[in-house]
């Protein structure tokens, strides 16, 4: 299950940031649902928010690194680990591959999604950042729920 969900990620995002580099490069922004979500291209040389631009390698190694600790993890502990928990690293993989996959091949990131949100101006963004914020915050629920649950039966 993991290893289809991590390869489909991949695939999607890498089919949609295709599509936005042919249909959206150099073009205005095209509005999806007025004064919310438009579609705008961008090339992220950094990570989220903008931070730490122009770093390619150090994101190289990092996100190999832990993409690989997270494979072994996965594949040392596919027993014993929840089906919430193999979802998350699952989906966090799939992400960071796909934007690693950029990063490798383009020296940036591509980058289409764009919310206006009038209270704050959130970062253009695209399929494989999606997937790593919510793989993270099921990753930290599952951790949350893990405790909270072991420290139940504990004092049963």
């Amino acid at each position: 299950m993991g290893l289809i969900l991590s390869i489909f990620i991949i695939l999607a995002d890498q089919i949609t940031k295709s599509a936005a580099t042919q249909y959206l490069m150099g073009q205005r922004p095209i509005e999806i649902i007025k004064n919310f979500v438009e579609l705008h291209y961008v090339k992220n040389y950094g990570a989220a928010f903008g931070i730490l631009q122009n770093q390619r390698w150090f994101f190289i190694v990092i996100t190999s690194i832990v993409v690989f600790a997270m494979v072994v993890y996965m594949l040392r502990n596919s027993k014993n680990i929840t089906i919430l928990t193999k979802l998350s690293i699952s989906m966090l993989s799939g992400g960071a591959v796909g934007n690693l996959i950029d990063r490798v091949r383009l020296g940036y990131v591509v980058d289409f999604i764009k919310l206006d949100l009038k209270i704050y101006n959130f970062p253009v963004f695209n399929i494989a950042d999606i997937f790593i914020v919510v793989g993270t915050a099921l990753l930290v629920y599952t951790v949350l729920f893990d405790k909270l649950e072991k420290k139940a039966v504990d004092r049963a």
